[in-house]
Order: C-alpha cells, then sequence, then structure tokens
C-alpha cells in the first residue's frame, strides 16, 4: 500500500480539526447545561463545590476555542497550497482525492467563520 500523499494528510488534517472543534462546542452545550441544573437542585450539600467545578470547566473549554480557530486557519492553508501544487503538477492526485480536498477546505473555511 502506498503511502498517502501529501494532500491526503492536509485533508485529513482540516476534516479532524474541524470535527475535533464541533466536539468542543458540543461539549460546551453539555457543561452549560449541567450548570443550569447545578444552579436548580436543591438539597445537594455539594452543589456549590459541583457548581464550581462546572463552571471551571466550561472556562477552559472555552480556552480553547480560539487555539483551534488558530489551528484551523494554518491547516486551511496549508490544504490551499497543496491543492494549488497538485492542480499545478498536472493533476497528479486522483479526482477522489482533489474532490475531498476541497470539501475539507469549504468545511474549514466555514468553520472559521462560524466561530469568528
Amino acid at each position: 500500500m502506498a503511502p498517502p500523499s501529501k494532500l491526503a494528510i492536509a485533508t485529513g488534517v482540516v476534516l479532524r480539526l474541524v470535527k475535533e472543534e464541533a466536539s468542543y462546542h458540543k461539549e460546551m452545550e453539555q457543561q452549560e447545561a449541567r450548570i443550569k441544573k447545578a444552579e436548580t437542585s436543591e438539597g445537594d450539600e455539594n452543589a456549590e463545590y459541583t457548581l464550581k467545578q462546572e463552571r471551571q470547566a466550561l472556562q477552559e473549554t472555552k480556552n480553547v476555542l480560539p487555539g483551534m480557530r488558530t489551528k484551523i486557519g494554518h491547516a486551511v492553508e496549508r490544504l490551499e497550497e497543496e491543492l494549488e501544487s497538485t492542480k499545478e503538477a498536472g493533476g497528479e492526485a486522483p479526482a477522489e482525492q482533489v474532490t475531498k480536498a476541497e470539501d475539507a477546505l469549504a468545511k474549514g473555511k466555514a468553520a472559521i467563520v462560524e466561530t469568528s
């Protein structure tokens, strides 16, 4: 089996980062729901501690997002460069790989726009 091309690797990086960022957003929603639940629950002797821990976890998740945006931006730039060099080289990569790269590029750019 041949090793993956630079284009395939760059495509995979963008897709992985977009997926990772989406999981952070999902995690934030879950943490916010747990915070609301902890705020409304009564009679729990550890409620204050639990609430503090959940808020801290939420803040840590929020702190990760700007870095993710930067990583996605760099990965998108690299993928654009690889795609351009592949096209200039006369299309050495299979058409399926180029299509996949263009789709990943669109997803990466959309992720950057959504989080801005």
